[in-house]
């Protein structure tokens, strides 16, 4: 299919957890008139109200004014119906779980109530782009967009581009990168892309090390943070993203590179324990 260079101005965004929230947050801050969508009821909606909160505290902070504020609340909505806000965007961004068949199911879904020159993009941290493209319509138009939490914070867009991805496609979501804020690097879709791989290499080593008894969460961390100048140690970033999301990005890259990617044991009883992070209340720190 022949496509042509698509001027974004109406963005759905399809799960309104933690990232999808993000996402939302700073497409409504750059312009773009966003939707956000969720198959839990109620769910979109208390995630306007968290985004109402956050840009309170950006104004409290001197990060945005009171009338940029206003400005960004009155561009976004909930979608109460997924097939029809589909259909008006020109850009969908899928925050769904790491989850390969559901994000099949779901991109097979929106290819068909989307316009043909829509880009559907997956932010997905480690899921093959190429796969999740080979359930749409128009796999051409499908690409990677995996943002970094918190997503208003953090700087880095990386773009995935699939086997089939259009070249267009890619050049189109450059500028939106750019609009939103964001410094962009593209990868291909290799397991893990670049910054997963990278990451999450630096995180079960970490694990290893509070499993041997190296040191504590917070000594390693503090090494990290202070001897190479990452802002945040990868045990709290662990926590920040989820102990069940690192894991199945792990087993994930285990499958497809090898036993380097192996989980450590503390990590897989953290998560049957229930101790995820942040959103849990507990992981490597308690908050």
């Amino acid at each position: 299919m022949a496509t042509r260079e698509l001027d974004v101005q109406r963005v759905l965004v399809v799960g309104a957890g933690t990232m999808g929230t993000g996402i939302a947050q700073v497409a409504a801050r750059a312009g773009y008139r966003t939707e956000l969508f969720d198959v839990a009821p109620g769910a979109a909606q208390k995630a306007l109200e968290r985004i109402s909160e956050s840009l309170s505290r950006a104004v409290e902070k001197g990060r945005c004014t009171a009338q940029e504020r206003s400005d960004a609340l009155g561009r976004l909505a909930v979608a109460k119906d997924l097939d029809a806000a589909a259909g008006a965007a020109d850009l969908v961004i899928e925050a769904a779980p790491e989850d390969l068949r559901l994000k099949q199911e779901l991109f097979a879904r929106l290819s068909r109530a989307a316009r043909a020159d829509a880009i559907l993009a997956s932010n997905t941290s480690s899921l093959p782009v190429t796969a999740i493209a080979a359930s749409a319509r128009h796999p051409g138009r499908v690409i990677g967009l995996h943002f970094f939490n918190p997503v208003p914070a953090m700087k880095l867009l990386e773009i995935v581009q699939g086997e089939r991805t259009d070249g267009m496609v890619v050049t189109a979501c450059r500028a939106v990168g750019a609009r939103l804020g964001k410094e962009v690097v593209v990868v291909r879709d290799a397991p893990g892309f670049a910054s997963s791989r990278l990451g999450i290499a630096l995180a079960l080593e970490a694990i290893r090390m509070v499993e041997e008894g190296v040191a504590s969460a917070e000594e390693i961390d503090r090494a990290i943070e202070l001897g190479y100048g990452h802002p945040m140690g990868p045990l709290k970033l662990t926590d920040h993203v989820g102990l069940d999301v690192r894991l199945a990005i792990a087993e994930h890259l285990l499958s497809e590179l090898g036993e380097r990617f192996r989980p450590p044991q503390l990590l897989r009883r953290m998560v049957r324990a229930g101790k995820l992070g942040k959103k849990t209340g507990e992981g490597f720190y308690k908050y």
